[in-house]
């Protein structure tokens, strides 16, 4: 294998963004850009993608590596004609710092009903609303991945009683876990529940409404309240809706949805109590991402062994 082989970078990323992260990116390789339709990719060996073209697999025939712009990569093992190759997760401290960042606000939001507050705000009205203390409140965590376990972390140093799900149990000091068959006990113990799984065929459409309604009803909060910021295919919007409508959810924040952009006629846009961002609260730092795949390149042509390589039977 020849050292120093050809990139083809195919994000739909900001694209000054990216072109400013090249400038000091993979050096003594070729770049190429997806993008240009006239630019042979057929010597190309390694792939930086985001949502790619379509068509990437025929045009770079000769790929050995696949890296994923951001945590997740379902949006790789969905495309037609993946190839057999490894597949590579971006793990990055920026990465999962700003996922728990976003994690933390949204739930301390809920505590100090900041949402309440910006509606009393908009219709200028001086009252003081009832505010639990973090401790009062259990802050459940579906997916304990790198983001999850992070966010934990972060959630219990800001005094919230802090419990976990994942497919299989995972151990966690101070932290009580549950794995798939835990799942009621769970759900039951949880006033905010945080969404960070991958998006598989078993959480495709999980968060539905069998789920909250298990849910605790009457806690501090007095409705739970939904957070997620995993995948928007886990979630049905239907019946997310109709929870927030119908008061067995209290609140959401929502950063990932079933549609992106959400559309403009979403019911979500006008909720008093749903925070929406759009699909930005572990934005991939390009700068980062270009560092990771660089590192993982030397050491695949070095002989040494991918890290954090996908597993395709359970999708991450």
């Amino acid at each position: 294998m020849s050292a120093k082989n050809t990139v083809v970078v195919d994000l739909k990323f900001e694209r000054r963004e990216v072109d400013a992260a090249l400038a000091d990116a993979f050096a003594g390789r070729t770049v190429l850009r997806a993008s240009d339709p006239d630019v042979d990719l057929s010597e190309a060996r390694y792939a930086v993608i985001w949502k790619p073209e379509p068509d990437l697999f025929q045009r770079a025939p000769k790929l050995e590596v696949l890296f994923s712009g951001g945590a997740g990569v379902d949006h790789i093992l969905a495309m037609p004609g993946l190839p057999d190759i490894p597949v590579v997760r971006f793990v990055d401290e920026s990465l999962t710092t700003r996922m728990s960042e976003w994690v933390v606000l949204q739930a301390l939001s809920h505590l100090r009903q900041v949402p309440a507050y910006l509606k009393q705000q908009r219709q200028r009205q001086w009252r003081e609303l009832s505010q639990p203390e973090a401790k009062e409140l259990t802050v459940g965590v579906m997916g304990l991945g790198v983001l999850g376990l992070d966010s934990v972390r972060k959630l219990k140093v800001m005094g919230f009683d802090v419990v976990g799900w994942s497919r299989s149990r995972k151990t966690i000091e101070g932290i009580e876990t549950f794995d798939s068959g835990g799942l009621d006990a769970f759900l039951g113990r949880t006033d905010i529940l945080v969404g960070l799984l991958p998006l598989t065929p078993d959480t495709r459409g999980i968060f539905d409404a069998s789920l909250f309604s298990r849910l605790r009803q009457g806690g501090a909060l007095g409705k739970p309240v939904f957070i997620n910021a995993g995948r928007g295919g886990s979630q049905v919007e239907a019946d997310l809706v109709a929870a927030l409508e119908n008061g067995i959810l209290g609140g959401a924040s929502l950063d990932v949805f079933e549609k992106e952009p959400l559309p403009a006629d979403s019911p979500l846009w006008a909720m008093e109590n749903v925070i929406v961002t759009p699909h930005a609260a572990s934005a991939s730092d390009v700068r980062a991402l270009f560092r990771n795949a660089e590192a993982q390149m030397d050491r695949y042509e070095a002989g040494e062994p991918l890290q954090h390589l996908v597993d395709r039977k359970t999708g991450y």
